[in-house]
């Protein structure tokens, strides 16, 4: 084998471990808290590190990573058109695990994560989470075991939350909801399974 051919084929599996990095594609069955961390067992150190540091359970930040982006590390949103042909841009700049906006990803590299954190690696993405989470805990009074509330105010911003924003829009307390139900699902889950410790 030469050494150009043997160097192309290390820098593929290197390529295609993917320590921490974003996974462009969903686990197989996400309604199976077990199953998630069995095809991705690098999560568990990701999800018990922001459970250390925040105190966020790891089913509230799986039930919100779940709805945010079904566990796909380079998600975003879609795109919008203009005329149902143009396309004029994305919904927003959300992207990536967590789906953090931008702006509020900058002010989390400012006060934690470093210029180097990434949306896309599981590690960062649940650290910010927990870092947002443990915010709104402080300032609106929301136990970080409650998904549902968290969820909206993870969503709405904690301005919106305080405001009530989330009344308006039936579909977003669906889903809050669906969160909620889900995370308790998790929880249970994770309760019975052995790649969780």
């Amino acid at each position: 084998m030469s050494r150009t051919l043997r160097a192309l084929v290390i820098v593929l599996l290197v390529a295609s471990c993917g320590g921490g990095g974003g996974s462009t594609s969903a686990p197989k069955n996400l309604d199976d808290a077990c199953a998630i961390l069995a095809q991705r067992p690098h999560y568990v150190r990701a999800f018990r590190a922001a459970e250390r540091k925040w105190g966020v359970p790891m089913h509230v930040q799986m039930a919100t990573i779940y709805q945010e982006s079904k566990f796909i590390g380079n998600a975003r949103t879609p795109f919008q058109y203009k005329l149902g042909v143009i396309p004029t841009g994305r919904q927003s700049s959300a992207f990536g695990y967590s789906q953090a906006l931008d702006g509020t990803w900058r002010e989390y590299q400012q006060s934690e994560g470093g210029s180097r954190s990434r949306r896309d690696n599981i590690r960062d993405a649940t650290d910010f989470m927990g870092w947002y989470m443990a915010q709104s805990r402080d300032s609106l009074g929301i136990s970080l075991r409650d998904a549902r509330n968290q969820y909206l105010a993870y969503h709405e911003g904690r301005t919106g939350f305080k405001r009530g924003s989330y009344n308006n829009k039936s579909w977003l307390l669906r889903v809050a909801n669906e969160v909620g139900q889900r995370s308790l699902i998790y929880e249970i889950q994770l309760a019975e399974c052995r790649h969780a410790r």
